[in-house]
Formats: C-alpha cells, sequence, structure tokens
C-alpha cells in the first residue's frame, strides 16, 4: 500500500520562512528515501503574508516586474528571488498556494508528467466548485476562459519536487497588475470570486477538497507501474 499524503496546512506566512520549512522538508525526504519511515509525498497549504512577488531563476524575470519602488512600497508587497522554475508570480492573501514535496521516483513520474500531474488536480478542485478549468498547451497552468486561474512553477532536485501551484481563490486581483504574470503579456488572471461571485467558497473549503483531491491522486499514481 503507498504511503499516505501527509499534509501540513500551515496558515497566512512569509515568503521566507515558507521557501526554509520546504528545503527542511526536502532534506528530509532525501535522508529517509530508502529507510522503513520514509515519508515521500507532502503538501504544504500557505497564504503568502504579506504579500510577495517571486522572481524565478529565469533571467528575463524582473523585466515582468513593472511596478515602481514606490508603487510595490504603497501595496505593501515585497519581492522576493527564489529557485524554481517559472518567471514572475503573485502570492498573497487569498491565494492557496500548495507545494507539493514529493519522491518523484515513487509517484512514476518524470518533470513534463509531473506538471500534468498537478494540472489534473486542479481542474479536479475546481471541477469540484462548478468551474471548468483547462489547460493550455503553450502555457502551463489552469485557465478558465482563456484566464490563468492557476499558476505553477516547481524546482526538482534528486527528483524530489518543491515549490507547486498557487489557485486564486480571492485574492487581491489589483497586485496582479504590477507585473506581467508568469511573463505573459496579453493574458488575463481570473480567480473563484471572480469566476463564482457571492457563491465563491472560504479557504477552508479550498484546502479540504484540495486536500482531498491530492490524496486521492497520490495514491492512485503511486500505483501506477
Amino acid at each position: 500500500m503507498a504511503c499516505p499524503l501527509n499534509i501540513q496546512d500551515i496558515g497566512k506566512i512569509a515568503y521566507e520562512p515558507a521557501l526554509d520549512m520546504q528545503r527542511q522538508v526536502h532534506a528530509s525526504v532525501l535522508a529517509k528515501r530508502h529507510s522503513e519511515n520514509a515519508l515521500p509525498f507532502n503538501l504544504l497549504l500557505v497564504e503568502h503574508d504579506p504579500p510577495v512577488l517571486t522572481l524565478s531563476k529565469r533571467p528575463s524575470a524582473r523585466d515582468h516586474l513593472i511596478a515602481t519602488k514606490q508603487q510595490l512600497s504603497d501595496a505593501g508587497v515585497v519581492v522576493c528571488q527564489t529557485d524554481r522554475g517559472g518567471d514572475i508570480t503573485y502570492h498573497g492573501p487569498g491565494q492557496l498556494v500548495g507545494y507539493p514535496i514529493c519522491d518523484l521516483n515513487e509517484l512514476y513520474l518524470r518533470l513534463h508528467g509531473y506538471m500534468r500531474f498537478l494540472e489534473d488536480c486542479i481542474i479536479e478542485v475546481l471541477g469540484e466548485f462548478g468551474i471548468q478549468g483547462e489547460r493550455d498547451h503553450c502555457a502551463t497552468g489552469v485557465w478558465v476562459d482563456d484566464a490563468k486561474i492557476c499558476a505553477m512553477g516547481v524546482r526538482v532536485s534528486r527528483w524530489i519536487s518543491m515549490h507547486g501551484f498557487a489557485l486564486n481563490v480571492n485574492p487581491n486581483m489589483n497586485h496582479f497588475n504590477l507585473i506581467v504574470p508568469c511573463g505573459l503579456a496579453g493574458r488575463e488572471v481570473t480567480s473563484m470570486r471572480q469566476l463564482l461571485g457571492e457563491q465563491c467558497p472560504d479557504m477552508e473549503d479550498v484546502k479540504e477538497v484540495t486536500s482531498s483531491v491530492f490524496s486521492r491522486a497520490i495514491e492512485h499514481q503511486a500505483q501506477v507501474q
């Protein structure tokens, strides 16, 4: 039987302490990889507060930061360099950020398959709330009517994943105007709140569904050979 998904609901946390937590869990997964007490599948759920713009390793990512220092200060948004793929991304309260830290060897996945796995999970989560999410074959993430509702960016080291997804539940959408989201000029961003209005679920409901969907998906994928 596959190991269960270990889910930690961290709540609201600044970006850099959460990154340190990811690194600690990654190190633990690696250290215990072949032991009897291995925990190969982990998911950290957070909301980042204060709001933050994260810059990937891609040299052009900073070019997509269009706000001035004064505009960032006025908005209360900080900027952090990070070690994931992708481009520039916004995180803030009202956005569910998930960090799956998983041994991809135990999921029989490599990077491309893992990204499609994440997209499938988020599409299923949205479907539980009556939203039809879909892939864009030209851009990673999950989209609704050509607007991105969930950004994704990962790092894989020793075939153990870090970073993950950012699902817009009810964030401050004005903050996305500070950047070219994910470096995709001309593409819109949306949220569950914008799509569902007063019917938008609260964050706890979205966390519960996300936890359930990922638990089932991990259990299923770990049995695929």
